[in-house]
Formats: structure tokens, sequence, C-alpha cells
């Protein structure tokens, strides 16, 4: 099957909660499911990297400019939960379980601003 990201993107804009339930990778998996594309399930967010490359997609350069169904890999930071985070742009928004303020999802993420990895399917 081929990557449709406006299937996926839809899927996220309709499943979105109206606050984090801390379900961002498996919300995330399942909008990359509904575009087309398996990626295997891990056990925390932070571990996605290597499903979405093996599920074909490519690290896209730090600075490069987001396009739609871009997909970031957020670590995590010292004394925050430990599992990282894993979200979607729509084009305009940080999506995950719920609609971001911006592509870190709270406000431990906002000020420790850990590493991340952008993916995007070609």
């Amino acid at each position: 099957m081929s990557w449709n990201k406006q299937a996926a993107i839809s899927y996220l804009r309709s499943h979105a909660l109206g606050h984090s339930h801390s379900e961002c990778a498996k919300f995330t998996r399942l909008a990359i499911r509904a575009g087309g594309i398996d990626v295997a399930n891990t056990k925390y967010a932070k571990d996605y990297g290597a499903e979405l490359l093996r599920a074909g997609f490519s690290e896209v350069p730090p600075g490069s400019t987001l396009i739609s169904g871009d997909v970031a890999v957020i670590q995590p930071y010292s004394g925050g939960n430990g599992i990282g985070h894993m979200t979607m742009y729509d084009g305009t928004k940080w999506i995950s379980d719920f609609v971001q303020k911006g592509m870190y999802p709270g406000k431990g993420y906002q000020k420790m601003q850990p590493s991340f990895k952008i993916y995007r399917m070609y």
C-alpha cells in the first residue's frame, strides 16, 4: 500500500482528544496505519525512530522546512516521564492524541527542549 498522508492527517484530526491522555505514540502510529503504512509497535514513544525507518520513512535533515505528514520523535528530558513523545505535523499544527500548541507537547518539553528527529515518507 502506498502512503496517503492526507488519510493519516484526517485520522489524527478526527481522533484527537481535548488534552493529552498519554497515548501519543498509539494515536500517531494508528494515523500512519490509516495512511497505508504499518509501523511496528514499541514500548516507548522515544524508540519509534528505528521503526519509522524500517517502514520506509527517512530522517529529515535538521532545519528543513516541515511539510504535512512529517512525524517527530522526541526524546525524554531529565525530570520528565522517560517515554518521550511522538506527533505528526498536519501542515499547520502538531497532533498526537491531542492538538498541540507546538511540536513540544507540554511545559516541561517546552522548557527543556529535548532532542528530536523528524521523519518523512517520500
